[in-house]
């Protein structure tokens, strides 16, 4: 079995705003963005993602099995096809997390 690393990717978007006044096509995209990370979850890759509350970034925490793969997951996402957010990765190591009961 191969072993996979951990990455982050940090989502910002190309003109400010905010998610209350985005046009209808930027809204199109941003549920593109999120039914793909759903399917990545659903997939065993995706590890946590979500946007900061007051709009600075998002982020997404992923497992992959090489640098060249993790930056294909990251270049594959909607927003970043769609030229709505730009992303940068990262190398990534999760030292502590909280586990919630569900």
């Amino acid at each position: 079995m191969n072993e996979t690393s951990t990455f982050i990717y940090v989502l910002k978007l190309l003109r400010p705003r905010s998610m209350d006044n985005m046009s209808p096509e930027e809204e199109e995209i941003i549920n593109e963005h999120f039914e793909h990370l759903k399917r990545k979850l659903n997939e065993g890759t995706l590890i946590l993602a979500g946007p900061c509350l007051d709009g600075a970034f998002g982020i997404v925490i992923f497992r992959s099995l090489s640098q060249e793969e993790a930056e294909t997951f990251m270049n594959n996402d909607p927003a970043v096809i769609k030229g709505l957010m730009t992303a940068e990765l990262h190398p990534f190591h999760i030292s502590l997390i909280e586990l919630l009961n569900e």
